[in-house]
């Protein structure tokens, strides 16, 4: 079994890379062509000679407003066309960045494709074992009922605590945490 430091890619910079996008998860273009050490331009010609390889369920190419959230969300380029790429991103799911691996066939390749597929699968895991705890305690709820306040407050702050906090947008600038002594007056 590959422990960790065995990883081509460090495992936090490919979930880091994984996005919901029409409700799917996905990962684009210039991320899969940064972790298989190529250009995405490179990425994007293999792609487009095995077109057959990658139908809508596998790769979708997004559209201005998806690529204006996408670049709000992650703050990149602002330029007015794709975030400074010249045509619009891919986005490729789960299945579509597996059949990558055959269509850019090297050894790099494949083994990105082995931890991305890691990625995903660990992904689903946490996703599944949190869903499993929300009804484990809403069943637990529901028998309680509302008899025992204590308990009921109890199950509350577990609810919080299971439930995943808003990341708060960082500010740009600076904020002045003192008052300055007014001059002269």
């Amino acid at each position: 079994m590959m422990k960790r430091s065995d990883s081509v890619v460090p495992v936090e910079r490919i979930e880091k890379a994984i996005f919901v996008i029409r409700g799917q998860k996905v990962m684009l273009d210039s991320d899969l062509a940064d972790l298989y050490g190529i250009t995405t331009k490179a990425l994007k010609q293999a792609v487009k000679r095995n077109s057959d390889r990658f139908p809508l369920d596998f790769m979708f190419v997004l559209t201005h407003e998806e690529v204006s959230i996408l670049r709000s969300q992650i703050v990149t380029s602002s330029s007015p066309a794709w975030g400074g790429a010249r045509y619009a991103p891919m986005a490729f799911t789960e299945q579509g960045v597996a059949m990558l691996s055959s269509v850019l066939r090297s050894k790099q390749a494949v083994k990105v494709n082995i931890e991305i597929m890691r990625a995903f699968v660990r992904l689903r895991q946490m996703l599944s074992s949190h869903k499993e705890l929300a009804s484990k305690l809403m069943e637990l709820e529901r028998r309680v009922g509302e008899h025992d306040e204590q308990i009921v407050a109890i199950f509350e702050v577990i609810r919080r605590l299971t439930t995943p906090p808003e990341t708060p947008r960082k500010r740009i600038g600076f904020e002045v945490k003192e008052k300055r002594a007014a001059y002269g007056k």
